[in-house]
């Protein structure tokens, strides 16, 4: 499933629409290269589900959490910067923490990482980028079939 982000406000809106349809629970790997908005995605979906006053890219200190409005938290990790994905075990993480993982540069956490229920690969495109969803679960199967009911994506959608 391909999306269409001409502008910032059609990632703030996919990251919005993201938010509102989400899971209970999810794990979202951000795949791309450097400046293809991963960042700009997990601010937009964080916004929408209520995080207030800075969100910061965890490029330095790997991982950000963030309470969100329904009382749980979110986790927003950046794995740019690790060597190994043994490293990961020094963050002290649990696949239970947390209601919603949004994990920049999965690759590099390889196997240490709980596996996605939704890929979303970003790409430039033009002045603006493309999202690509995977599902990887049943859980992202069901978060994608929302989505493309989600009035507010009809037009963001790309036909295959």
């Amino acid at each position: 499933m391909r999306f269409d982000l001409p502008s910032p406000e059609s990632t703030d809106r996919f990251g919005a629409v993201l938010a509102a349809s989400r899971p209970p629970r999810a794990i979202v790997y951000l795949r791309g290269d450097l400046g293809a908005g991963k960042s700009t995605l997990a601010r937009a979906l964080l916004r929408a589900l209520g995080v207030t006053g800075a969100i910061r890219s965890p490029t330095y200190t790997l991982v950000e959490r963030y309470p969100l409005d329904d009382g749980n938290d979110a986790l927003h990790l950046d794995l740019y910067r690790i060597g190994d994905p043994g490293e990961l075990e020094f963050l002290g993480l649990d696949a239970g923490e947390g209601t919603l993982w949004l994990v920049e540069w999965p690759e590099r956490g390889a196997s240490a990482l709980p596996p996605a229920d939704l890929d979303v690969a970003l790409a430039l495109a033009g002045d603006g980028r493309v999202a690509d969803l995977v599902a990887g679960s049943p859980v992202g199967e069901a978060w994608r079939a929302r989505l493309v009911e989600h009035p507010d994506l009809r037009a963001l959608s790309v036909p295959p």
